[in-house]
């Protein structure tokens, strides 16, 4: 007799679990969620909604440096000893984010595995997201960059769909996540418009079909 598979763990149901002391806030799109410079106290997760991660330099100059989804951690820093957040996280849609006391997600990566794997995961599929960004931005041009942008948001090989809605972005945004000028991204977006690898119509939403721009030499 074939023995039942063990149900994959899930993340979001032992977050909620009502043994653990956590704090659920309903952020509205723009609201800050924490601030660079705030003290790290606490591991955040998304319930649901978006949150974008941004760096202000000493002259005033911001970068976006990731846009998070539904089921990603942030704010992990303060489990490695970092004493103040290093950016900035806002909401950018309405949000529920979930927020772990440092203390007790240490206690709960040492004592719950499957936990600990999970977060794991997420930690090695953040430096390769982060080797690949610094790889774009060295090698790619900035209608590449554009492209790999729009298909990560939409978390393109994360779902089945052949259209993913991204959620409400400006193009200054897109601008310095790519690292070029808002000028340059609008004129690549009226182009893949045109050419059907996204669409306007009803908020943006992106085709699969934009990996032919990222994969063309």
């Amino acid at each position: 007799m074939a023995s039942k598979r063990k149900p994959a763990f899930n993340a979001q149901s032992f977050l909620d679990s009502a043994g653990l002391s956590k704090q659920i806030i309903n952020y509205a799109k723009g609201a800050v969620v924490f601030s660079q410079g705030d003290r790290c106290k606490s591991v955040l997760y998304v319930q649901a909604g978006a949150v974008k991660l941004s760096v202000v330099s000493k002259g005033g100059r911001e970068a976006v440096v990731a846009m998070l989804g539904a089921g990603e951690f942030f704010g992990e820093g303060c489990l490695a000893g970092q004493a103040v957040r290093m950016g900035t996280a806002t909401a950018a849609a309405s949000s529920t984010i979930l927020l772990v006391d440092k203390d007790e997600m240490v206690d709960l990566l040492h004592k719950q595995r499957a936990l600990s794997d999970r977060f794991i995961t997420h930690m090695l599929a953040r430096n390769i997201r982060i080797e690949e960004d610094l790889i774009d931005q060295l090698f790619n041009s900035s209608e590449k960059r554009l492209a790999r942008t729009l298909l990560l948001l939409a978390r393109y090989g994360k779902h089945d769909k052949p259209v993913r809605e991204v959620p409400a972005i400006s193009q200054s945004t897109l601008a310095e996540m790519v690292g070029t000028t808002r000028s340059r991204v609008n004129f690549f977006m009226k182009k893949f418009q045109r050419l059907g690898f996204i669409d306007y119509s009803d908020g943006l939403k992106v085709n699969n079909s934009l990996l032919t721009v990222v994969l063309h030499d």
